[in-house]
């Protein structure tokens, strides 16, 4: 049995992760860290009443000692980090504090971890906007192009791991998941953003018309994947995660239009497009389902409707929850 901790775990990935790992991993325990407490129900899901889960509030930039103590005292076997700086659309201002968390705090703690022998497997989840906009599906080989300030700090991180593994033997794994959903998403996200716009009457924004393509997963698809690579793959090796085909943003807005049963010229309004916006990412996801054998498995309509029923299920609380993005340390 092991006992795991999440890094960035106040957000709805890394909850979804936390669930995931408590209903089919066995673990010892699963620990939880996030840089605030946790939100209120419709975000946080109630993980904090599951048995063998505890959460923490550090701040893994400016309290990384606090952090490094509780991993100490804990001990995991394996550490998952989702810790960011998230968010590429507003990464060219004040663009440094993208390189503060993304790269330079995740190098400190990697460095400090190379000493810690209880660490069998530390998990970086990345992102596969490091690729920038593609033709054709970018495998873990394909040229790393960012086109963000963000995608450069999670592609220097990437790097610097390669490296530390390859010659510190640091035991590390990194997933490249695409685009991930699901309930407890913060509303300034395109899907949870819709629903809420959907069951309260306002207009999406639909940035551009919604031309860009983008591959889509489902949050529970990508827990499952970091279950297998612990469980599975070498270390050291670099995954992409994603479904096969990308799917246009229009689209997406349009599926979920129907599982709100509203037109979708009701849902949304066309805007300008956002600055750097890329037409088109998409990753191959081959080595991942030939080395432990995942693929995404939660279609479009599965996804949708759980999105629609915690939206109905939360709505008083989530009709005046901001839809914007804020940046903060």
């Amino acid at each position: 049995m092991k006992t795991y901790a999440i890094l960035g775990a106040g957000g709805s990935f890394g909850i979804h992760t936390a669930f995931y790992l408590l209903d089919h991993a066995d673990p010892k325990k699963v620990i939880g860290i996030g840089r605030n407490p946790l939100r209120p129900e419709p975000f946080s899901l109630n993980v904090e009443k599951r048995k063998n889960y505890r959460y923490h509030a550090y701040h893994i930039t400016y309290e990384m000692d606090s952090v490094l103590e509780l991993l100490d005292k804990e001990k995991p076997q394996v550490i998952i980090n989702y810790a960011a700086q998230g968010e590429g659309a507003v990464s060219w201002k004040k663009s440094w504090r993208f390189f503060e968390t993304n790269s330079m705090a995740l190098a400190k703690l990697s460095e400090e971890l190379m000493s810690r022998d209880y660490l069998e497997r530390f998990i970086q989840i990345g992102t596969s906007e490091l690729y920038g906009s593609v033709d054709v599906a970018a495998k873990e080989t394909a040229p790393i192009q960012p086109t963000s300030p963000y995608a450069a700090s999670k592609a220097a991180f990437d790097m610097y791991l390669i490296s530390v593994h390859r010659f510190q033997k640091f035991p590390m794994n990194i997933i490249r998941p695409s685009n991930a959903y699901c309930p407890g998403q913060l509303l300034h996200r395109v899907i949870p953003k819709s629903v809420i716009c959907g069951l309260t009457g306002r207009k999406l924004p639909l940035q551009g018309g919604g031309k860009a393509e983008k591959s889509f997963i489902h949050a529970r698809d990508l827990a499952r994947a970091i279950h297998l690579v612990v469980e599975k793959a070498p270390l050291g090796t670099v995954y992409n995660a994603g479904p096969k085909e990308p799917t246009s943003i229009r689209r997406v807005v349009e599926l979920t239009a129907d599982a709100l049963g509203v037109p979708f010229e009701q849902l949304c309004a066309i805007t300008e497009d956002r600055l750097g916006q890329d037409s088109r990412y998409w990753i191959d996801s081959a080595a991942i389902k030939r080395d432990v054998g995942w693929e995404a498995q939660i279609g479009w309509e599965e996804g949708l409707r759980e999105m629609v029923d915690w939206g109905r299920k939360y709505l008083d609380q989530l009709r005046d929850w901001p839809m914007d993005y804020v940046l903060r340390a």
